[in-house]
């Protein structure tokens, strides 16, 4: 829908990319991204790396994945489809935000108290972090860590929620609202404790209602293996799915 000069909108399964053309935004952590065809991946990072040279570009497989680094610094994760991430084939089963140690308890609280999400305060081998539910097979995670951060760049995240005036209401109360941008959609940037108001993280979300023109639209996933060489007819798509974003 957007592939103009300004923007392109990347689909990857149920979700996209917004990537417009303007000052390079970082995200403070990783994306995760499931993609069918994972085998093939390093052959195509490895055909790209010669004319992203001189940019921040790499890639290495780690145990269970392959990072890659975006030309301008993005992390992403790329994983082969399997059980940790349900029935997804392609598509971003989570994004997992670098947050501040002590923030996780008091973010799990906003997500569950402010936005009604399903959130709770977790802990692994790599430390604490907050576990936010953000749709099927999909979610929110923010690691606590002692590593220093960059400042906050105005990147954003869009998501749909079925109770679209109840959150409005606890955010306007807050004085968290950032943007009203029309019947179906708001936008706020602070995450806060809400037992104190103390600000925990900033991350502008883009909040959507289910009666949104776009919600669940048919997106078409690009075959990333069909090329003029050796091309299969009727094998340009792959993976008709709704968008959730």
């Amino acid at each position: 829908m957007m592939t103009g000069p300004a923007n392109m909108w990347v689909n990857a399964g149920r979700q996209q990319f917004h990537l417009p053309t303007s000052k390079p935004q970082v995200l403070r952590g990783h994306i995760g991204v499931v993609v069918s065809d994972y085998d093939a991946l390093p052959q195509r990072l490895s055909r790209v790396r010669e004319s992203l040279a001189d940019t921040r570009f790499e890639c290495h497989e780690r145990d269970g994945f392959i990072e890659a680094l975006c030309p301008w610094g993005n992390r992403i994760r790329c994983f082969a489809p399997n059980q940790r991430f349900g029935p997804m084939a392609v598509g971003i089963p989570y994004v997992e935000f670098d947050v501040p140690v002590g923030t996780a308890d008091g973010i799990a609280r906003f997500y569950s108290q402010i936005l009604g999400a399903q959130a709770a305060p977790l802990e692994d081998a790599q430390g604490r972090f907050a576990c936010v539910t953000a749709g099927t097979g999909q979610n929110l995670f923010f690691r606590e860590t002692n590593r220093l951060s960059q400042p906050y760049d105005q990147h954003h995240i869009q998501i749909y929620i079925n109770d679209f005036s109840g959150p409005h209401r606890r955010l306007v109360a807050k004085g968290l609202i950032s943007q009203e941008s029309d019947q179906h959609q708001y936008r706020f940037q602070d995450i806060v404790d809400p037992d104190n108001g103390k600000v925990l993280f900033a991350v502008e979300h883009e909040v959507r209602s289910m009666k949104h023109p776009l919600y669940l639209r048919r997106l078409v996933n690009r075959n990333p293996s069909q090329s003029i060489i050796g091309y299969s007819p009727g094998e340009d798509a792959r993976n008709w799915a709704m968008s959730s974003n």
